[in-house]
């Protein structure tokens, strides 16, 4: 039970530069009383790139710190762990709360400093990577995790970090929910938050599909786009290029754009030393690196206004949670923007169908149901999270009518019994023993 008198929410919205939209004060409503609650949080907060989620995230932190408790954020990348500690920083630094940044580059002294200020309390906000879950890692009192990004990390990880307290509150924050979430959440197993609310000013994404036969024609294009001064990413799916698979690849998509722009074009992907991918990244915000070439090292954690084209080839490979997070990296700022969706014929039905809903809406709800309908739901009481669900006898397209009445019948279950202790909290321990699935109980709330 995390409640508190809100005083430092209360700052922290004195210290914005803009108004809360109605989406954000619903979610924070929301996030405010499941944390004043007896019952863990399991919440999951959806909202396309641009919606506010890290701000209502800071409040529900703002919350635990405020209650006496930790609270940690976590995040796939590092780039966007450093994003989130210059965005944040200011706000705890003006508040008086102390922070800490933990990533891989933590290392000998540093490293057991900050370790050492996690484990007394002293720090009261981490923000960080993978780095926040490792064994050696221990804080006083973890009352609130953060995931942001939750499908780039597996069930095991983000259980790991939310077991580093006792009974700790989980929020998971992403602009697309992955297939096995959204299940877990037509279970009833998560609550959900949706902020479609966009900020004053943003224009829609002009998505738009091309064949590969038309790639001399959309480099040419590229001319009037940056005559305009407008930035671009073109995203390639692997870094060199493959004898086995026929695709682009980022290292010769870069030589090749560089015969026609010259320096104006760079080239980041995940096998760059961290250092050298963050020179290259400052110089495209900075605009001496007008046409970024990468790979989907940039799906997250890059924040360039300037930015107002993607350019996405071999899309019919990529999922539709990859493609529509590599779309949210424009959009950003007041200008129009446009995606172009680049792909090798002959297309199959559900490469199709992926590329179809891409161009439809930019909700990540609804391509998220359409990621289910398409890829399958995954494990509910598992890890995997794609594919056909293993049930042994539910079928869920048989079934599906029945669904409302099992969401309110374990819904009452739980909140009588949470613990399964009851006779009726027995016998289900026992069916869940019989089919093997009594360990993997604990999955359910992973988010």
């Amino acid at each position: 039970m995390l409640d508190s008198a809100g005083d430092l929410p209360t700052r922290l919205l004195q210290l914005l530069p803009f108004p809360l939209t109605g989406s954000q004060q619903n979610a924070i409503a929301d996030i405010r009383a499941d944390m004043a609650a007896p019952m863990r949080m399991l919440r999951l907060l959806q909202g396309d790139v641009g919606s506010g989620k890290t701000v209502v995230a800071t409040m529900a932190m703002l919350q635990a710190v405020e209650s006496g408790a930790q609270a940690a954020l976590m995040a796939p990348t590092e780039i966007l762990a450093r994003q989130h500690a210059e965005t944040l920083g200011p706000w705890l630094d003006e508040l008086g709360i102390k922070w800490q940044l933990m990533t891989a580059r933590n290392k000998g002294k540093l490293r057991a400093q900050s370790l050492a200020a996690l484990a007394d309390g002293s720090v009261q906000v981490a923000i960080g990577t993978h780095a926040l879950f490792q064994n050696d890692v221990a804080f006083a009192n973890l009352g609130l995790a953060v995931v942001d990004e939750q499908h780039r990390f597996g069930v095991q990880q983000r259980m790991a970090l939310s077991t580093k307290g006792d009974g700790t509150d989980v929020l998971v924050m992403t602009a697309t929910p992955i297939p096995r979430t959204l299940t877990l959440t037509a279970y009833g197993d998560m609550d959900v938050s949706r902020m479609p609310d966009k900020p004053p000013g943003r224009k829609p994404i002009d998505t738009r599909i091309f064949s590969t036969d038309r790639y001399p024609e959309v480099v040419s294009g590229l001319k009037n786009v940056l005559a305009e001064g407008a930035r671009i990413y073109w995203v390639c799916p692997l870094v060199s290029e493959s004898e086995l698979v026929d695709l682009a690849a980022a290292e010769d998509r870069f030589k090749d754009l560089q015969k026609h722009y010259g320096d104006a074009v760079g080239l980041v992907h995940g096998q760059m030393k961290a250092a050298d991918k963050d020179a290259v990244m400052a110089r495209f915000q900075a605009g001496d690196i007008r046409i970024l070439v990468a790979t989907t090292v940039i799906e997250v954690g890059v924040n360039v206004p300037e930015a107002t084209v993607m350019i996405i080839e071999h899309a019919e490979r990529f999922g539709l949670a990859q493609l529509h997070q590599l779309r949210g990296r424009v959009g950003r700022g007041l200008d129009k923007s446009s995606c172009l969706l680049i792909y090798r014929g002959p297309l199959g039905e559900t490469a199709k169908a992926r590329l179809q809903i891409m161009r439809d809406t930019e909700d990540g709800f609804v391509i998220a149901e359409e990621d289910l309908r398409l890829r399958g739901a995954g494990e509910v009481l598992g890890t995997r999270q794609s594919g056909l669900p293993t049930f042994r006898i539910a079928d869920l397209e048989a079934h599906a009518n029945l669904l409302p009445t099992v969401h309110d019948d374990v819904k009452l279950m739980l909140h009588n019994d949470p613990n399964l202790q009851s006779p009726r909290g027995q016998a289900l321990r026992n069916l869940l023993y019989l089919f093997r699935r009594d360990e993997a109980i604990r999955y359910l709330t992973s988010g």
